[in-house]
């Protein structure tokens, strides 16, 4: 099971991947060339561990539904 801790961890990471990845998607020196990850699929993942972070610190919120009652 994964705690608090290596939530916030992943959700480091990722955070600092989408940063490398805003800086060059992709760069070629001679005849090598490297591409990142996607990004779209960096900011999603970002948001799975945002909400994994949130769902374990507790702060997630909880809809009620209250009935009006006339007395």
């Amino acid at each position: 099971m994964i705690d608090l801790d290596r939530a916030k961890t992943h959700l480091n990471a990722w955070l600092d991947a989408e940063l490398a990845v805003s800086t060059g998607q992709s760069y070629s020196i001679g005849t090598r060339s490297l591409t990142r990850a996607n990004l779209k699929e960096i900011r999603e993942t970002i948001t799975y561990w945002e909400n994994r972070v949130s769902k374990l610190q507790g702060n997630r919120r909880k809809a009620r539904r209250y009935i009006p009652r006339d007395l």
